[in-house]
């Protein structure tokens, strides 16, 4: 039996990308995944890859700038599957360019995406994690927010600096209710990445050999399988923590 069977994750921007790279992971492990994301026709057939695996799947549209609608997602996670054991943060919305150029739209945008939506989902999904026991939240950040050079980062950093800042302050008040919550900062082949790289190539070719490994990450195979990992019985006490998935590149020391 897979080592995660029984379980259920949340998982937001599960149409594609990551999320539906750590979807398939999980399903692999027996877990039955609430697949929310803003375009429904993509966590549509993110479902159906998934039900491949042999484990159910509740496809959701939901757009993570709105209250009601990550509240719609837990309801239907424990109404339809019984409640949540995994909440992976994926889905952000990063407001990129110099200060002077980015909007305050963008900006409030990247916040409300990015660590307001991982706060209101991290406060609905508790109760259901203490009542089965316990869970792991996976937050979403980036080696931007340590970047040598901050120029043009700038604004996407501070959203993903606050997110860690949650993370740390989530492990520490709820790990009494055996609550483990991560940060965890990809390179995977997005396709927030693949259009980074079309839009700035000499940029990204430079980025490139600074990763030991020479790659980036898989989807499924390298992200979510780590994910995976992380939530299996040989990681319990890790907590608070920024994992870097990167190939090496960043040093969040």
């Amino acid at each position: 039996m897979p080592a995660l069977t029984g379980k259920v994750a949340l998982i937001t921007g599960a149409g594609q990308g990551i999320g539906q790279g750590t979807a398939l992971a999980f399903a692999s492990e027996g877990v039955d995944l609430l697949l929310a994301g803003r375009t429904l026709d993509k966590v549509e057939e993110t479902a159906r890859l998934v039900r491949e695996r042999g484990v159910r799947a509740v496809p959701v549209a939901c757009n993570v700038k709105s209250f009601d609608d990550l509240a719609t997602a837990v309801d239907k996670a424990a109404a339809e599957l019984g409640g949540v054991d995994i909440l992976v943060n994926n889905a952000q919305e990063v407001p990129l360019g110099p200060i002077d150029q980015v909007s305050d739209e963008a900006f409030t945008a990247g916040f409300e995406s990015g660590p307001l939506a991982s706060f209101r989902l991290m406060k609905l999904v508790r109760p259901h994690m203490v009542r089965r026991g316990g869970g792991t939240i996976f937050n979403f950040a980036s080696s931007a927010g340590i970047r040598w050079d901050m120029s043009n980062y700038g604004c996407y950093a501070a959203v993903k600096q606050a997110t860690r800042a949650l993370t740390r302050a989530a492990a520490a008040e709820w790990g009494r209710d055996n609550i483990r919550v991560l940060t965890i900062a990809p390179h995977a082949e997005s396709p927030g990445l693949k259009s980074w790289i079309d839009h700035n190539p000499e940029e990204a070719e430079a980025f490139f050999r600074t990763i030991p490994l020479g790659r980036v990450g898989r989807l499924e195979e390298d992200i979510g399988r780590a994910l995976v990992a992380l939530c299996g019985s040989d990681l319990t006490y890790l907590t608070g923590a920024t994992v870097p998935l990167d190939g090496g590149q960043a040093n969040f020391d």
